[in-house]
Formats: C-alpha cells, sequence, structure tokens
C-alpha cells in the first residue's frame, strides 16, 4: 500500500455521490458573506423543477471555483473546440437556458 504524503489530502468519493447529480440550471445568490449555488434540473412540460444539490461558500472559495472552471473550460475548447451557447439574436453574453424557458436573474 502506498504511504500518503505527509500533508496531501486523503478524498474519499462513496457510490452516491459518485453517480453524480444532473443539472440543467443554476440560480446563484450571494450575501456579503457567503455565495449559494442551486443546482436545479428541469424537465419539458413539466411546471415545477426541483433544487437536486445547494452549495454554500465563502466569496473567496466562490472566485477560486469561477477561476478553476474558466481555466478548465479554457482547456476544453483546447482540446474539443469552442463551446456555443445557442442565444437568441441579439442577446449576446446571456447565459442559456434549457427549454426556452425565460432567464432567471442571479
Amino acid at each position: 500500500m502506498e504511504k500518503q504524503k505527509e500533508g496531501q489530502l486523503k478524498i474519499e468519493l462513496s457510490p452516491e455521490v459518485a453517480q453524480g447529480e444532473y443539472a440543467n440550471l443554476a440560480v446563484i445568490t450571494h450575501s456579503s458573506a457567503e455565495f449559494v449555488m442551486d443546482f436545479i434540473r428541469m424537465l419539458p412540460n413539466l411546471p415545477q423543477a426541483n433544487v437536486k444539490s445547494r452549495i454554500i461558500m465563502a466569496p473567496e472559495h466562490a472566485k477560486r471555483l469561477m477561476n478553476a472552471l474558466r481555466e478548465n473550460i479554457d482547456k476544453y475548447e483546447r482540446v474539443f473546440g469552442g463551446i456555443r451557447l445557442n442565444e437568441p439574436p441579439g442577446q449576446n453574453g446571456r447565459t442559456a437556458t434549457p427549454f426556452g424557458m425565460p432567464e432567471g436573474k442571479a
């Protein structure tokens, strides 16, 4: 068995968490102390959507997450090409929303 290097964090992933949760909408709110990210799964023709996961983090961690996402999206696009958002004409820079639903404010 390999010895764990000193100062190295051991991360465990349970089988339940490893399955993941699919989300196609995120609602982000914040206060001066924290960011709250609700990940939601919307299904077509259903009037209600359920929050599948809520993540709460300090602003510093939220900014680190943003930077990590940016870095990983850049890497993805270098390998697989640019990610195109299905934006309506004249709506540049808006987040794509699933199933043509109105976009919420974050």
